[in-house]
């Protein structure tokens, strides 16, 4: 990727300004739906960073302390995490941004003034977007663009409403950029895979156009710009109208399966891929066993079916090799892929599992662990409908291996110790999500728990 010049100091009164901000944070933060926080009470605020764009426009990047909670003694303890903000200040807001509001500043450089999130405001959006164009830096802060993309000016911004760990602007119909809110140093894997992919010639992704970064915490990927599929679908919407419908979905999952394939050839083509020996295999195992014994601790419904899961893993644990493992999407579900009406899939958001640790989520895994989130996300879905259609699910499994199969020459199904521990991982995963998210959900995946325990 591009390199920008190195950044410069703006000098913002850091600690005047978080006399103005604290207050209002701590009250905002947590109510948001990126924040990683939940459940552990915010005692502190550290601004890192406070980047003013224009007059009443800042980009900040803040760290928040917490109370601490118990653990267990071998345990690592969990890090601070930090954020990325982009806030406005007026003196009064309009009517049209009162959703953004964050709070009205008594005290500070800020004192008197109400301060909102800038995100939603169409000009400060508008602004972001113009920097991306004209790279350069602004403070620690980096702003990059790939020659070879033209991004016309003016191009009106709209805030996707359905916000998940981050937030996402779509300019025009033609570009979407995705605001990480949660940073962590080093480079995302949803700049670092797409941009790889691109120089391979791999048509199932969207190139990155445009990025920016800071250079504290060191070269952490704070937003990555992209072409907007206008008039594609996601996986997931077309999944439920399919069983809306009564129709058959297989031979979407088939060419799903194939653009899975065309994407894990592409990267062990970018980066290359590692032999699992036993040693490595008995270590994935292990983690594997190791998240179901602390998920059964926090989801007592777990417990009971803890044996029939952890054999799963034990079957890994036995095998001399687990094959090879290479770079992959990391957290793929029918969500993560888009089709339009031709029916050409393509895959997005590379970031992998948020919650999880950077490093982690750039490891190289088995091609099989996004096979088994696919699979899984299948089941969700037919779980999704009234009445329930496992069935369905049965059928697009089927076909999203061959469809798989067919493009890479290696049928997942034919790798059953792996697959099986890879699903029940992931249903693991599922159940600590919902019970602490969504507990009207926790039926879905703990129906998947008993079937896998049963196996």
């Amino acid at each position: 990727m591009p390199k920008a010049a190195p950044p410069r100091s703006t000098g913002l009164p850091l600690a005047r300004l978080l006399t103005s901000l604290a207050p209002l944070l701590h009250e905002w933060l947590p109510r948001q739906r990126w924040f990683a926080g939940k459940g552990r009470p915010v005692t502190d605020f550290a601004l890192l960073t406070a980047t003013e764009l224009l007059p009443g426009f800042l980009h900040l990047l803040v760290r928040t302390e917490h109370a601490p909670v118990p653990l267990p003694a071998d345990a690592t303890p969990v890090p601070a995490d930090c954020y990325q903000l982009l806030i406005g200040v007026r003196n009064q807001l309009p009517p049209r941004l009162a959703p953004a509001l964050i709070g009205r500043a008594d005290k500070g450089p800020l004192a008197g003034h109400t301060v909102y999130d800038a995100l939603q405001d169409p000009q400060s959006a508008a602004l972001l977007l113009e920097r991306l164009r004209t790279p350069g830096t602004v403070g620690p802060l980096s702003f990059e663009l790939d020659p070879e993309v033209n991004v016309p000016p003016g191009l009106a911004p709209r805030l996707l409403g359905v916000e998940q760990s981050n937030s996402s602007l779509v300019y025009g119909d033609t570009f979407i950029l995705k605001v990480f809110r949660r940073v962590q140093p080093g480079v995302n894997p949803d700049l670092e895979l797409p941009w790889a992919l691109a120089r391979q010639g791999c048509a199932r992704v969207p190139a990155p156009a445009a990025w920016f970064r800071t250079s504290q915490p060191q070269d952490a990927t704070l937003g990555v710009l992209q072409p907007f599929l206008r008039g594609a679908d996601d996986g997931w919407t077309l999944a439920l109208a399919s069983l809306a419908a009564g129709r058959p979905f297989t031979r979407e999952a088939y060419e799903l399966g194939r653009a899975t394939a065309e994407v894990h050839l592409a990267l062990a083509e970018a980066f290359t891929p590692v032999t699992l020996g036993r040693p490595q295999t008995a270590l994935i195992a292990a983690a594997m066993a190791e998240r179901l014994d602390a998920t059964a601790q926090a989801v007592p419904a777990l417990t009971p079916y803890v044996p029939g899961l952890r054999a799963a893993f034990e079957a890994v644990a036995a095998l001399d090799s687990a094959g090879t493992a290479q770079r992959v999407h990391g957290d793929l579900h029918l969500g993560q892929a888009l089709c339009p009406a031709d029916g050409s899939w393509s895959v997005i958001d590379f970031e992998g599992e948020p919650a999880r640790p950077l490093a982690e989520r750039r490891r190289p895994q088995p091609p099989v662990r996004d096979v088994a989130g696919m699979l899984r996300s299948f089941d969700y879905a037919s779980c999704s409908a009234r009445p329930p259609n496992p069935g369905w699910a049965t059928d697009c499994r089927a076909a999203y291996c061959a469809g798989y199969a067919a493009r890479s020459g290696s049928d997942p199904r034919e790798s059953p110790e792996l697959l099986r521990a890879y699903e029940t991982d992931k249903a693991v995963y599922e159940v600590l999500y919902e019970a602490r998210h969504r507990p009207d959900w926790l039926p879905v995946p703990m129906a998947a728990i008993r079937r896998l325990a049963r196996d």
